[in-house]
């Protein structure tokens, strides 16, 4: 059981060094899913069901999605903006 939770801390802590580098925003927002889905499998390790599901529901439930849609009018907006860049 040792070994399952210390890859679990390694894989967290691997999540969190790639969020910060990584440049692609799409690929950022499932790494941070990942690292909300290993945090719940954690808190499921320290028997704290109540906050496992929590954890599971807002952080790579919610969140990830409220990432999803603002990403979605990103892209909208930077397509828009490069359109009227061509105009000029």
């Amino acid at each position: 059981m040792i070994i399952f939770e210390s890859i679990l801390i390694t894989f967290m802590i691997v999540c969190a060094i790639a969020v910060s580098c990584t440049k692609n925003l799409l690929s950022s927002v499932i790494i941070f899913m990942s690292y909300s889905l290993i945090a719940s499998v954690i808190w499921l390790l320290l028997r704290s069901p109540d906050l496992a599901v929590t954890e599971a529901a807002v952080g790579a439930g919610v969140t990830s999605t409220l990432f999803f849609i603002t990403l979605k009018n990103v892209n909208k907006l930077y397509e828009e903006g490069e359109g009227e860049d061509e105009q000029d």
